[in-house]
């Protein structure tokens, strides 16, 4: 019968485990919208220009 490989310590995974204990987990990541549809217009439209 194999025997099981008995795990690794390592300080990275460690410091991480604590993190996520105190702060919590980390929230999901989300898409970034492109730039035109972010920033509003510089100007505002004439009332003729919107109607169209």
């Amino acid at each position: 019968m194999p025997r099981k490989k008995k795990k690794e310590f390592k300080l990275a995974r460690e410091v991480k485990a604590i993190a996520r204990e105190r702060v919590g987990r980390v929230p999901a990541a989300k898409p970034i919208e492109p730039k035109a549809a972010r920033t509003k217009p510089k100007h505002k439209k004439r009332p003729e220009e919107e109607a169209q």
